[in-house]
């Protein structure tokens, strides 16, 4: 038995939940993780990712030395082909030299709008503290996005214009106090399964109902009383009917409605439409089920609703959130513990990232750019001229990929996200990135996006650095440094100021920022002055179980759960809603729906648990498609499949399989060899501009054996 050299606690880099981990070393190599019972996130409880997936750190194709491309790439002439010989290793001094003045180059030309970054949901708090910084006080550009725009870029907008806020507003384990909760468009078992086991045991344990309302049947419709098994991007209709149950049965909580919303008589001649027959008609879900559902959720003393990303991630995502929100608004489900509107964040550090303003719009702390008062706090505390930063409100993720030519985005950061898997219609993003002029990639692996680059940075895994971490309860825990980096790479947060420090030199500024930090407490600290709600979270203060969101000051508690007297815009707003179809409705020649998501297994792009022996247990993409289309299509299980949209074709093995619902099919998004994205359609939302990724039109038809991409295959997995 190995007796560890010592024991190192941190927090989990994979999903939102931010389970407490314990790192066991011996001879500097992390053997072996666990969990403490003491942990407040997860008791001592971990996923198979959390559990076993660390051994990226190790695997053999890791990139630790910065490397340049030997011959400098033509816009239109870019190639995603990565051929090692191309390449040539360089110190860190020449990589970030050549970095900083093909950026500034750039920059003195063409303006802050040529300057883009992708900043990193898996990165910590100060890492995208300090990038989006970085741009904003020296390129003065706003075109600063993260992986939010792709997941749950409709809730935050839903709830900022409904509530003034945008984060979970309780904490995941209240659901033992909830009485009766909804989860929806969340596969939980599989992308949250900490917060499904408390979620089980709410159910078995505290006699909790559960409604689920998925067009699949995913594992948690084992343990509800009602299964609502809805089309993919009718969650308005089905949601404004429940809505127009408990008006028209007069369930609502007049005195909360009174005391603390406005706009509910317009909203409620908006739901007179809505009808429970008019639902079913759009929804196929039976009238007598939305009924139930709404007297039981309007009916309960604490319930909450849980959702994930099968409600953002249409072209109407913020009218689904808003859906949402207006059932709580109406019944007062909201500002009490075990209740609550909780978006269940996806990626590690997505919430943070998003805290620490690395978005378009919006400075640390979501005070906007183009608000003048605002824009002068940062100036302030950034040292940038009265005026100096950009009031514009920046780009988007999907719209710097529409924005890249001659008079648009020029070059592009990338920091630890993977565009190339993780944008819609992949097609489009290839030519896109094929424009570029310039492309510095930061991150532990080239993978499908890095392989367009001219500049790779080698990062720091999260256990080889310090920082914080923001999980879906908003609890701010820390991240521990606990071996040396790999070979000569760096932890972000370093990288990014002795770029900074170089960029400011090169574009001859007066020192308009503070780059030389001794650590990273430093920057949280920074950011506290900043974020009013991060100015009591210290690392001293979260040595052992984190804290919460807002915490106003050193003394401040911390706040399990929001809203407990007043919404941060004051009242709730009620907004009238249309249902507004998916943008692409199967027909004769695409007669299915495409929907897409997660596995237990793997995450997000692939490029950490495709690096894990975890791509051991689940190596290849299989399409879920229901015993009666396999019947039609005359398909067997595990046969060879062509899946074509108006966008791409993929081939792949199909599963057929009662976890979907008859008319609709579900590919896993993490197989770069047979990648979903090369499918979905491009359309955005126009409030929150995030992508249609949960419905669009595809055929199916049998595929060769030959035609099925070997699940060792090395295309599109950074194994190059």
């Amino acid at each position: 038995m190995i007796s560890a050299d010592r024991t190192v606690p941190t927090t989990c880099p994979y999903c939102g939940v931010g389970c407490g981990l314990q790192l066991h070393i011996k001879d500097e190599y992390i053997y072996k993780v666990t969990s403490s019972f003491d942990s407040v996130v997860n008791h001592g409880n971990l996923c198979v990712k959390g559990r076993f997936g660390y051994d990226f750190i190790y695997n053999k194709d890791r990139v630790t030395t910065p490397l340049i491309r030997k011959t400098k790439q033509a816009p239109g002439a870019r190639s995603q082909a990565f051929d090692r010989s191309e390449w040539r290793e360089a110190s860190w001094d020449e990589a970030l030299d050549y970095v900083a003045e093909r950026q500034c180059e750039i920059y003195r030309r063409d303006g802050d709008g040529a300057m883009a970054v992708y900043c990193c949901a898996k990165a910590t708090n100060e890492d995208n503290y300090l990038l989006q910084k970085l741009y904003r006080a020296l390129f003065r550009s706003n075109n600063i996005d993260h992986c939010t725009r792709l997941c749950h870029a409709g809730s935050v907008v839903a709830l900022q214009m409904a509530l003034g806020s945008s984060a979970m507003s309780n904490t995941a384990a209240e659901v033992i106090h909830s009485d009766l909760f909804i989860v929806t468009g969340s596969n939980t078992a599989e992308t949250h399964p900490i917060i499904a086991l408390q979620m089980k045991a709410a159910v078995e344990k505290h006699g909790a109902k559960l409604i689920v309302i998925d067009p699949r049947r995913v594992e948690m419709v084992n343990y509800a009383t009602l299964w609502l098994p809805e089309k993919p991007g009718t969650d308005v209709p089905l949601y404004s009917a429940m809505a127009h149950v408990i008006i028209k049965e007069k369930l609502y909580n007049q005195d909360f409605i009174d005391s603390r919303t406005e706009g509910f008589t317009d909203f409620a001649k908006s739901m007179e439409k809505f009808t429970p027959e008019y639902a079913e008609a759009i929804s196929g879900v039976d009238k007598n089920l939305i009924i139930q559902a709404a007297r039981m959720y309007a009916g309960a003393k604490n319930a909450a609703i849980y959702w994930a990303l099968g409600i953002p991630e249409h072209s109407h995502g913020t009218d689904n959130a808003m859906s949402l929100i207006h059932l709580a608004l109406l019944t007062g489900h909201i500002g009490r513990r075990g209740t609550g509107l909780n978006p269940l964040r996806g990626q590690n550090n997505v919430q943070g990232a998003s805290d620490s303003g690395a978005m378009p719009w919006h400075y640390p702390g979501y005070q906007r750019v183009d608000d003048e008062v605002a824009a002068g706090k940062f100036e302030q505390a950034w040292r940038i001229e009265p005026g100096g930063l950009n009031r514009n409100l920046g780009l988007t993720t999907t719209e710097i990929m529409g924005a890249v030519g001659p008079g648009g985005v020029r070059s592009l950061h990338i920091m630890g996200e993977n565009p190339m898997m993780s944008e819609p219609n992949l097609n489009h993003t290839r030519h896109m990135m094929e424009q570029l002029e310039f492309i510095v990639a930061q991150d532990l692996f080239i993978n499908e996006s890095g392989a367009f680059a001219d500049v790779f940075l080698p990062a720091a895994s999260w256990a080889e650095k310090e920082g914080t971490f923001t999980n879906t309860d908003r609890r701010v825990q820390r991240v521990r440094k606990a071996i040396e980096p790999r070979g000569q790479a760096r932890a972000d947060w370093q990288i990014v100021c002795d770029l900074a420090e170089r960029i400011e030199k090169k574009l001859d500024r007066k020192p308009t920022a503070f780059w030389a930090y001794e650590n990273p407490s430093e920057v949280l600290e920074e950011m506290g002055r900043v974020v009013p709600e991060y100015a009591g979270v210290k690392y001293p203060r979260i040595e052992k179980a984190g804290i919460q969101t807002p915490v106003l000051d050193d003394d401040h508690p911390g706040t399990p759960f929001l809203f407990a007297d007043s919404f941060p815009r004051g009242r709730g707003k009620f907004h009238p809603l249309e249902y507004i179809p998916s943008v692409e409705m199967p027909d004769e020649e695409y007669p299915f729906i495409l929907t897409t998501g997660r596995l237990l297994e793997h995450w997000h792009g692939g490029t950490l648990t495709r690096h894990s022996k975890l791509d051991e247990l689940n190596p290849e993409a299989r399409i879920e498609i229901n015993p009666a289309d396999a019947v039609r299509l005359k398909l067997e299980d595990e046969q060879a499949v062509r899946v074509s949209s108006r966008r791409g074709t993929i081939v792949l093995r199909a599963w057929v399989t009662q976890r979907t619902t008859p008319g609709v099919v579900f590919i896993p998004m993490h197989f770069a060899e047979a990648a979903a994205n090369l499918l979905t359609i491009d359309a955005l939302d126009p409030l929150a501009k995030i992508p249609e990724y949960k419905a669009c039109a595809v055929r199916i038809v049998p595929a060769g054996k030959a035609e099925l991409a070997r699940p060792d295959a090395k295309v599109g997995r950074g194994r190059y």
